[in-house]
């Protein structure tokens, strides 16, 4: 997954399937949703990100990554000195 924040455009893309072509969009809201040909999520873009979220959208990430659902690896432990927030599934 890729994510990206373009503030000259004021958009942020997420971007799941890098490889994949889209076929079909669906816009509800200022979100937009991109499908491939076989109906699989490749990306979702929120338009007017700033009036939608902050400024900095990007600076709202506290990642936790779960690779099984007893084991989960943290990829970044806060930017706000809170530590990583503990997820299972």
């Amino acid at each position: 997954m890729k994510i990206e924040h373009d503030s000259g455009h004021d958009l942020l893309n997420l971007a799941f399937l890098a490889d994949v072509s889209i076929h079909n969009s669906l816009q509800v809201d200022g979100v937009i949703i991109d499908y491939s040909k076989d109906k699989r999520i490749v990306a979702i873009e929120v338009l007017d990100t700033s009036k939608r979220t902050t400024g900095e959208p990007l600076d709202l990430i506290d990642l936790a990554i779960v690779r099984s659902r007893s084991h989960t690896v943290y990829a970044d432990e806060g930017r706000r000195g809170t530590g990583p927030k503990t997820h299972q599934f």
